[in-house]
């Protein structure tokens, strides 16, 4: 016999997750982000309402590319999840509408609610890795064909990586080199007036930014965990908080620049360790990790000058 505790116990694991709830927040997210995608197309609040189907055509786009971009990012993470019988939930969105806090951009992304701790290193690093690379994956292409269909404006003053309506991509070596390849006319006196799909896989980008970060419970974190151990993954951490905090007074002319140290300041410096923390990975989950921690790298810094100029022209 099971005694009551253990049996309420085991109803209430069953009731953490709730695929309902995860599918409503999933529509609520569309419609919303339908709704930024339209602003971001440049629809007026008067043509918004009352909803008409012009107007709506115009914010799919947009809609589109950002769900799939966090679909992807979070059912990956829930299949290797499954994979391995760990309790994890469906993805839940979180819709924001447009008007709300200023935010344009309809969701502030989604979370799986994971119950059970990882048995080894090797699925800790699954679950690390999977998410932000595949949504990564996801996103390139996505930004590829956003920025191909933006418009180039001259460059002003203000012009920089978080100003969609003049968008400077130099200031990071990977989105540089996606914006001359689906951008060849771009030069060093052009900005890019982005399409809002372009801000879409730039979202994607910045998603994968943040959970590469080597730090704490973050995706990246995970991964240092189990490629070098708690200690040393730790240790890690705190080194790319204080680069993290580096690179923003190196472009502290753009205040978006401080979110992100920001945000790792109060992040936990120790991911929970794995049941089984001191099995070692395979080779190839090692390249795998060094070639994640190598995209952060080509995503955070900015491209050389000398490389900018080839790029972009004298």
């Amino acid at each position: 016999m099971v005694p009551n505790s253990q049996i309420a116990h085991l109803n209430q694991q069953q009731t953490l997750f709730h695929p309902m709830i995860a599918f409503g927040l999933f529509i609520a997210t569309l419609c919303t982000t339908t709704l930024a995608g339209m602003a971001l197309a440049g629809v007026s609040a008067e043509e918004i309402f009352p909803l008409n189907l012009p107007s709506i055509a115009k914010g799919i786009p947009y809609c589109v590319a950002i769900t799939l971009i966090l679909t992807v990012y979070h059912l990956s993470q829930y299949i290797i999840a499954k994979r391995n019988q760990i309790k994890a939930s469906l993805p839940y969105f979180i819709p924001v509408p447009p008007v709300v806090l200023g935010f344009p951009f309809g969701t502030f992304g989604a979370f799986l609610q994971v119950r059970s701790p990882m048995p080894n290193r090797k699925v800790l690093f699954d679950m690390g890795f999977v998410g932000p690379v595949v949504g990564a994956l996801m996103t390139f292409p996505i930004l590829l064909w956003g920025l191909s269909h933006s418009t180039l404006i001259a460059s002003p003053e203000e012009s920089g990586l978080f100003n969609i309506a003049s968008f400077d991509p130099k200031a990071s070596l990977l989105i540089a080199l996606l914006s001359k390849l689906a951008l060849p006319e771009l030069t060093l006196n052009a900005a890019v007036e982005l399409h809002p799909v372009a801000i879409a896989g730039c979202l994607g980008i910045l998603i994968a930014t943040i959970n590469l970060m080597p730090v704490g419970q973050l995706n990246g974190g995970k991964i240092v965990h189990a490629m070098f151990g708690q200690r040393t993954g730790a240790l890690i951490g705190q080194v790319a908080r204080i680069l993290v905090l580096l690179l923003a007074y190196v472009h502290r002319e753009q205040q978006e620049f401080w979110i992100l140290p920001i945000l790792l300041f109060f992040m936990p410096s120790v991911d929970e360790p794995a049941l089984n923390d001191v099995s070692e990975l395979d080779n190839r989950r090692d390249f795998l990790g060094l070639a994640a921690l190598a995209l952060l790298v080509s995503i955070i810094l900015p491209a050389p000058p000398a490389l900018t100029h080839l790029l972009f022209g004298a």
